[in-house]
């Protein structure tokens, strides 16, 4: 009976430690809803396009102002690419959170261009990768361009998102990172 006793007691101790390690997993997971404005970007004096104080890379990709909504299956981020007077709606991208894929389309310049998104938690970030296709304008073979988004809370109302774009057309790879306030 108490070698019984002492097992029971076993495998309810390693039951509650895997309820406990799941829980702490879950709460590592950050929510990144709410409005959220980009930090500007300072160079020191006389450096860079647009003299100082200009910001010289495109960021996240997502523009100066986003909004994200999250819930436990999506994180969706909507930001304005035209003028109120062009009457277009926000541009809307929606990434699955359990690593399936995603698809966006977006409607400009060359007409309906999709991505094809995965989203997958490393730790306390979010890691979005994204396939852009695209037409080679030298040969018009069809290629590919990978687009890497991790975001993290860097601080309370503090949202930072590392940037990472493959090489394409012999042109340099580049990582570039975008720190947006909320409010």
């Amino acid at each position: 009976m108490a070698r019984l006793m002492a097992r029971v007691e076993k495998v309810v101790c390693v039951s509650a430690l895997a309820l406990l390690v799941a829980a702490a997993s879950a709460q590592t997971r950050p929510d990144f809803s709410g409005r959220w404005t980009v930090v500007p970007e300072t160079l020191a004096a006389g450096g860079g396009r647009g003299g100082p104080g200009a910001a010289v890379t495109i960021g996240s990709g997502w523009g100066a102002e986003i909004t994200i909504n999250q819930d436990a299956a999506t994180l969706a981020v909507e930001r304005a690419q035209f003028s109120q007077y062009d009457m277009q709606p926000p541009m809307r991208f929606v990434y699955a959170l359990d690593g399936s894929q995603s698809r966006n389309v977006i409607n400009m310049g060359r007409g309906p261009q999709e991505m094809i998104s995965t989203a997958a938690w490393q730790d306390a970030a979010l890691v979005i990768t994204t396939m852009h296709r695209f037409e080679n304008p030298q040969n018009g073979q069809a290629m590919t361009s990978e687009v890497r988004q991790v975001l993290s809370l860097e601080a309370p109302g503090s949202l930072v998102v590392v940037t990472t774009r493959s090489a394409v057309l012999g042109g340099p790879s580049s990582t570039t990172k975008q720190t947006y306030k909320k409010g």
